[in-house]
């Protein structure tokens, strides 16, 4: 009976390592740039605004609802009057909520 016990423990101490292991690599991930980086977001409602992203040297203007994502227009990075100089993917302005399109 004491085997089983120690069997569960041991099973539940590993189930836990795995935990704390892929939290940690997810930790480390999350601050690497991506391809595609939100740069702000605009909400009119539950799940329905605008959202400014990047995508390489473009700025992608997309209408989000519930049902569909919609690429409103296509925007180049000095068309926006922002320096000539691209930041590096992930280096700009991020804001996520309710504080505009300001960034």
């Amino acid at each position: 009976m004491m085997l089983v016990y120690l069997r569960m423990f041991a099973a539940l101490g590993a189930v836990i390592g795995l935990i704390y292991l892929a939290a940690s690599f997810m930790r480390k991930r999350q601050g690497k740039p991506g391809l595609l980086n939100m740069m702000a977001y605009q909400s009119f409602g539950p799940k329905r605004g605008i959202a400014l992203m990047r995508l390489g040297g473009d700025i992608l203007l997309l209408g989000v609802t519930p049902t569909e994502l919609k690429l409103m227009k296509v925007y180049s990075w000095r068309e926006l009057g922002l320096p000539d100089t691209e930041p590096a993917p992930g280096a700009g302005p991020r804001s996520g909520g309710k504080d505009g399109l300001a960034g």
